[in-house]
């Protein structure tokens, strides 16, 4: 009996949960990965990142972030979630070779802490719409003086932006969104204004020295030990990071980002949308087999979910619908090709005009275009084929399918009399004496009486 009991003692002990004294008090240190460009995919990852680090009580977040840029709105909802972050944000440009530009840079100016590792640059935060290829300004017109150079005592004009208000209003826009991303984390306003208007870009010392960033660090290890004792500020206080025994947990990728970044990719988005009006089309066209139709269905609402997580334009959306539907027009009143070729030119000016962006890897490749240019003229071709022939065949139903048909005579009559034809009986009238058994032809059909002449 003492032994049964010491043993269910035991097992009780074993179920207890561990007393306070005996948890591990190591802090925890997050780290997520944004590698490639800014999109809804990567955004959403780090923001559920966030707010789970804050669930589970993390000292910090740190974002180690190798990109080029990406969409602007997709970066604005990272920085209203790092500004509103209540445990701070690291955000470190590793490894080395890797940048922060474009979207990457607001990113880095609105975390708490900025951090990069030697061989890495940040900058280049000219929004992309108005980053091509600088116009020259043109030389001074004959017996004009030179304008003044950069280097002269006289302000020379500015070439960085262009005169027009569209992109004065911009770039504006951009410089102040920074600015004010600088002044609440004490960073450098005057390069904040450079890295927008001049694409200015700094390496990583040079970032350090002008207080761009805070620290520059070789690995996490080296960072987690120069953030040891650092005071943060944030918006409920001042916070001391205790760095240097914590513990680093590496957040995986899961598969809703992978859904995500999948859907919204802007080739299988569009492709999505149009397999599933090819389906619907194919269902419309053999009604009754279900499956093109739930398919298609299934594709264009989630076609439309990616879609409309990506900058598109509505007007090429709509040309896309026109010119589908003028096609699907095309099959169900042929026009032999009026309808058809509109709606092809519709679809395909609405296919590229659709992403309304220049920013890389988000945009619909020519490629891709085409080949489904080529996939709806094919619909096309077949649908007018199809009409063509159906307009060449013979009638083969109603008044119009009788006439021209065999009969055959089953009683001898002059002018008038009885003949089975189309596997009826049927009333009679011709000219002069038929006998029982001759074969006729239909010639006409007047009610419920025919028409008909003796086969020669």
């Amino acid at each position: 009996m003492r032994y049964t009991f010491a043993l269910l003692l035991t097992g009780l002990l074993l179920t207890l949960p561990p007393t306070a004294g005996s948890q591990s008090t190591a802090p925890e240190i997050w780290v997520v990965n944004l590698d490639g460009a800014v999109g809804p995919a990567s955004v959403d990852m780090i923001i559920r990142t966030i707010d789970d680090a804050t669930s589970g009580q993390a000292q910090a977040v740190i974002l180690r972030m190798d990109t080029p840029g990406g969409l602007d709105a997709a970066m604005r909802d990272l920085v209203e979630a790092i500004l509103a972050s209540t445990i701070p944000i690291i955000t470190y440009v590793a490894p080395d070779g890797a940048r922060a530009a474009s979207a990457g840079t607001y990113i880095a100016y609105a975390s708490h802490i900025a951090a990069m590792a030697p061989a890495t640059n940040i900058g280049s935060s000219t929004p992309v719409s108005i980053s091509g290829p600088a116009t020259p300004a043109p030389g001074p017109a004959p017996g004009k003086p030179p304008l003044p150079s950069l280097d002269s005592d006289e302000e020379a004009p500015s070439t960085a932006v262009a005169a027009d208000p569209m992109t004065n209003k911009i770039v504006n826009d951009a410089v102040a969104y920074l600015q004010s991303l600088a002044e609440l984390r004490g960073r450098n306003i005057d390069w904040a204004e450079a890295t927008v208007r001049e694409g200015a870009n700094l390496r990583a010392t040079e970032a350090l020295a002008q207080n761009v960033i805070d620290i520059v660090a070789t690995s996490i290890n080296d960072l987690m030990l120069q953030l040891d004792n650092r005071q943060v500020a944030m918006a409920t206080g001042s916070v001391t990071l205790r760095t240097k025994d914590a513990r680093i947990v590496q957040i995986e990728t899961d598969w809703r980002h992978e859904l995500l970044s999948i859907i919204t990719d802007p080739s299988i988005a569009y492709g999505l949308l149009l397999i599933g009006v090819y389906g619907l089309i194919f269902e419309f066209y053999s009604p009754g087999m279900i499956f093109p139709a739930v398919t298609g269905v299934i594709c264009i609402l989630v076609g439309a979910y990616g879609l409309q997580m990506l900058p598109f334009n509505y007007a090429g959306f709509a040309l896309i619908a026109l010119g589908l539907g003028l096609i699907v027009a095309e099959a169900v009143t042929p026009t032999f090709g009026v309808l058809g070729i509109g709606g092809l030119i519709a679809f395909v000016i609405g296919s590229t005009i659709l992403i309304d962006t220049d920013v890389p890897g988000y945009s619909i490749p020519i490629g891709v275009i085409a080949g489904f240019t080529i996939a709806t003229g094919a619909i096309l071709f077949f649908i007018v084929g199809a009409a063509i022939n159906a307009r060449r065949q013979v009638v083969v139903t109603g008044v119009r399918g009788m006439v021209g048909g065999s009969a055959v005579v089953i009683e001898d009559f002059d002018g008038q009399g009885r003949v089975r034809a189309f596997g009826e009986i049927w009333t009679a009238r011709t000219e002069g004496a038929l006998s029982k058994g001759a074969k006729v032809k239909v010639t006409g059909v007047d009610g419920l009486t025919l028409t008909i002449t003796k086969e020669e």
